[in-house]
């Protein structure tokens, strides 16, 4: 299925790029009439890798940037309360004011009922989005240290002219050394309306996707990012159907040969409380479905997909079964969903008991 490296030749089992933002909750409250908030750390590509580390027991290191102010040291404090690694994090001097570097923010309500969630980012300068490349002794890291799976995605693309540079870099890299590379797509509007809007996406998503063995979005990623579609698939992206999303991935994999393995969460949005959630895989030729949660009960959706990518990938890394990988993920999004903040706080014998069926009765 996929040649990955032994464990004991690499230092690490999985290893992220991607910017780390304080994010900012206001619990059941409104961002704009908030008088106090609860803060976490999260970030597209970090939460994938924290998910491994926490949930999985897998080595995480995280590749990114730090501001060196308070917040800066905040964000470490979370990072490693994680237990990911921070030795590529590089750090910048702090000008006291954020003229040419800062540590992004990040404002998200969880919404409720008909109310939606809404997040509002604060993101402009910050550290990670100032990395160049050059700036990362990538030869260090793959080639001397070792890295069985590297993940990074859309998100850290977008964030300013030199992130493609550093994503392609990375990649190139991993690739040279046998290091499996997984990508989410994530289109966000916002990133990228400043910037060239959905060309500028495809520009960059495109080239990236050349040297990605996994490849992970849902049916607006790859309209977005990669310019497919399919009739039939109808305006409605919070109703996907997983026959109508296999019609892109066939599109996919055929444009794109490299792709060894694309998934995505299939959601249906009632409320905004309560989703449908499943999953859908294609690999080495064949489609592979989760179970469907109907009416799955949602108290802060941040973070389920990440969290699904985080059980996806530990499924093809550890066991090696694609069925398993897709359950695995569509289990461990689920759990994330039910605690607030980016980050699943499940333990993987949680993640195992849902996978295969198990509901909510009390455990004493």
């Amino acid at each position: 299925m996929f040649d990955i490296k032994d464990k004991k030749s690499c230092a690490y089992d999985i290893l992220s790029l991607g910017e780390v933002m304080l994010r900012f909750d206001p619990g059941e409250g409104r961002i704009r009439n908030a008088r106090s908030f609860k803060v976490w750390e999260g970030g597209g590509e970090y939460n994938v890798a924290r998910g491994l580390r926490r949930c999985f027991g897998l080595r995480a290191a995280l590749v990114s940037g730090i501001a060196d102010n308070e917040i800066g040291l905040l964000l470490e404090d979370f990072i490693l309360q994680g237990g990911v690694d921070m030795t590529y994090v590089k750090h910048f001097p702090f000008d006291g004011v954020g003229r040419s570097v800062r540590n992004s923010l990040n404002f998200t309500e969880r919404g409720f009922g008909v109310r939606g969630a809404i997040g509002c980012s604060d993101r402009g300068l910050g550290a990670a989005s100032q990395l160049k490349a050059g700036d990362i002794d990538w030869e260090e890291i793959f080639g001397k240290r070792g890295v069985r799976w590297m993940h990074t995605g859309g998100i850290y693309a977008a964030l300013s002219d030199s992130t493609p540079e550093v994503v392609l870099e990375a990649v190139k890299t991993a690739k040279k050394y046998g290091t499996i590379v997984s990508y989410d797509l994530n289109y966000r509007p916002s990133l990228w309306k400043s910037i060239g809007g959905k060309e500028r996406a495809q520009e960059v998503n495109k080239e990236i996707a050349k040297h990605v063995d996994v490849m992970i979005g849902n049916e607006e990623d790859f309209t977005a990012c990669l310019g497919f579609e399919v009739d039939g698939l109808g305006e409605d992206i919070s109703n996907p159907e997983a026959e109508s999303f296999k019609k892109m991935i066939e599109k996919a994999v055929a444009a794109y040969p490299n792709f060894k393995a694309v998934a995505t969460t299939l959601r249906k949005v009632r409320t905004a409380t309560l989703n449908d959630w499943s999953a859908v895989a294609w690999l080495g030729g064949k489609f592979y479905e989760s179970q469907k949660r109907l009416y799955l009960e949602i108290l802060d959706r941040v973070g389920g997909g990440d969290s699904f990518a985080s059980g996806f990938i530990y499924g093809l890394m550890e066991l090696g079964d694609p069925q398993a990988a897709v359950e695995y993920g569509a289990a461990h999004g689920a759990l994330a969903m039910t605690t607030p903040g980016d980050t699943s706080t499940a333990v993987k014998s949680e993640v195992e008991k849902l996978s295969r069926g198990g509901g909510a009765r009390v455990d004493r």
